[in-house]
C-alpha cells in the first residue's frame, strides 16, 4: 500500500509486462508519457472482440456485424462518459493526439484562415502541436505565435492576455506538458480566450488518463487525446469538439462510411461523427479504449492522481540532494504532474539513459517532442522519468541510486 493508500501492489498484478527483467534486472518502467502499458483488461477486451464478433462494423447486414457495431459505439459512450462529452455525436476517433490535432488544423484552416490572421501555440507544445497549425497558416497566409515560457517552465499568462487580439482565431495548447509536467491552468485562459471570442483547443494527451477531466467544466472548444497513453491499445486517438463547430467543417479525410449520398458530380455527407470517420475503423482499438476507461474509473482518477503526484515529489526530493543534476521545469509544489525532466551537468542524457537502462530502468532521453521548449530553457535534451498507477515508492529510489552512479562513470567532479 502506497503512502496515498493505493494499492499499488494488486495494481502491478494486473499488468503482465510488467512481470519480466531487462538486462537480468527487474523491469522499472518509466516511460509512461510515451506509452502506458495494458492490463490484461484491456488486453482481454481486444482479443475477445477478434475471438467473438470480428466484422466490419456499419456495413453489414448480419449478425455478426450487427454485435461489432453494437460494441463499437457503446465504447463510444464509454469513452465520451469518461470524459463528461455531453453527446456521443461530439468524440470522434482517431489515430492519436496527432491525428486529431491535424484534422482541426486542416478542417478549421479551410474553413477560417485568412492572410493576416494568427493562431496562438503554446510554447511548450509537443511539435504534434506546432507543426500541423504552421502548414495551416503558410497555406493561408496566416502565421503561428507562440506563448511565451517562463524560466519555471510555465506559460507567460501575462504575455498571453497581450498577444489575444483581434487577430486570433484560436489558442492551441497543451492541457499538461508532455516534458516537463507543468499542468497549465487551462480553464482561466479558455475564459481568457472566449472573452474575446476565440476558440481553444486542448492537447489531453497527458491529461486524460492520468486526472478527471471534464469537458464541459472546462468549457473547451475542441479536446485531443490518445488510447496508449491511458493503459488502452496503440493506434487510437479521440477528437472531442462542440458539435456546432464539428457539424460546420469539412471533412478531412474521405472514402466509405462517411457519406450520405455519392454521384459523380457531387456527393453528400453525413453528420458528425460520421463524417470524420471514413473507411474500416480500428474497432478491436475503440473496445480495448472503453476497457481502460472502466478500468481507470474502477482505480479512481483522484486517487491514481495523488499517487503519481506523489510519486513525482519523491523524485524530486531525491533529485534536490544531488547539486549535480538540474531540474527542468516547475518545483515541487506547482501544479505539476508525474513528469520530471533533468539534466546531469556534463553528461549527455543518452547516455545517463544508457546507465539507468543497464540497471532495468527504462526512462525517455531527448527534447520529448518539445524542442523549442528546451532551447529556451537552455538544454539540448533531457532525461525523463514519468509515472503511472503501477509504479511504486521502490522503483523512484531504484532511479537515484543509478543515477549515483553517474558521476563516477563520467569522472565529474561533484
Amino acid at each position: 500500500m502506497s503512502a496515498t493508500g493505493f494499492d499499488v501492489e494488486r495494481v502491478r498484478a494486473e499488468f503482465p509486462l510488467l512481470a519480466q527483467e531487462v538486462n537480468g534486472k527487474a523491469l522499472v518502467y518509466l516511460d509512461n508519457a510515451a506509452t502506458t502499458q495494458k492490463p490484461a483488461c484491456v488486453i482481454d477486451a481486444v482479443a475477445d472482440y477478434y475471438r467473438t464478433i470480428n466484422s466490419n462494423v456499419h456495413r453489414g447486414a448480419h449478425t455478426l456485424s450487427d454485435r461489432a457495431t453494437s460494441a463499437f459505439e457503446d465504447a463510444r459512450d464509454a469513452v465520451a462518459g469518461f470524459i463528461n462529452a455531453p453527446a456521443r455525436e461530439q468524440l470522434i476517433w482517431t489515430r492519436g493526439t496527432t491525428e486529431s490535432i491535424n484534422l482541426v488544423a486542416h478542417s478549421f484552416a479551410r474553413e477560417r484562415l485568412r492572410a493576416g490572421d494568427r493562431i496562438l501555440v503554446s510554447g511548450m507544445a509537443h511539435h504534434s502541436n506546432i507543426v500541423p497549425w504552421q502548414l495551416a497558416a503558410r497555406a493561408a497566409g496566416a502565421s503561428v505565435v507562440p506563448i511565451p515560457v517562463t524560466d519555471g517552465a510555465e506559460l507567460d499568462l501575462v504575455a498571453l492576455r497581450e498577444l489575444l487580439d483581434s487577430r486570433v482565431r484560436l489558442v492551441a495548447l497543451e492541457h499538461v506538458s508532455n516534458a516537463m509536467g507543468t499542468i497549465h491552468p487551462v480553464a482561466d485562459i479558455i475564459a481568457e480566450a472566449h472573452a474575446v471570442g476565440v476558440p481553444v483547443l486542448l492537447d489531453g494527451a497527458q491529461a486524460v488518463g492520468h486526472m478527471s477531466i471534464d469537458v464541459q467544466a472546462l468549457d473547451v472548444d475542441f479536446y485531443a487525446f490518445s488510447g496508449h497513453k491511458m493503459f488502452g491499445p496503440l493506434g487510437l486517438g479521440v477528437l472531442w469538439g462542440r458539435y456546432a463547430l464539428l457539424a460546420a467543417l469539412p471533412p478531412y479525410l474521405t472514402g466509405g462510411s462517411m457519406i450520405e449520398v455519392v454521384r459523380m458530380e457531387g456527393s453528400t455527407y453525413l453528420p458528425p461523427p460520421e463524417k470524420f470517420e471514413p473507411g474500416v475503423p480500428a474497432a478491436a482499438q475503440v473496445v480495448g479504449l472503453a476497457a481502460a476507461c472502466d478500468y481507470l474509473d474502477a482505480l479512481g482518477m483522484d486517487r491514481v492522481d495523488a499517487h503519481v503526484r506523489a510519486l513525482a515529489d519523491r523524485l524530486l526530493d531525491g533529485l534536490a540532494q544531488r547539486p549535480w543534476v538540474r531540474v527542468l521545469g516547475p518545483e515541487k509544489g506547482a501544479d505539476r504532474s508525474g513528469a520530471v525532466a533533468f539534466v546531469v551537468d556534463g553528461v549527455h542524457p543518452h547516455d545517463v539513459g544508457q546507465v539507468l537502462d543497464d540497471e532495468g530502468i527504462e526512462v525517455r532521453v531527448g527534447h520529448h517532442c518539445a524542442a523549442p521548449l528546451h532551447r529556451a530553457l537552455g538544454a539540448v535534451a533531457s532525461t525523463r522519468a514519468t509515472f503511472a498507477a503501477y509504479n511504486t515508492p521502490a522503483e523512484v529510489d531504484a532511479l537515484l541510486a543509478t543515477l549515483d552512479r553517474v558521476p563516477t562513470i563520467f569522472r565529474l567532479e561533484v
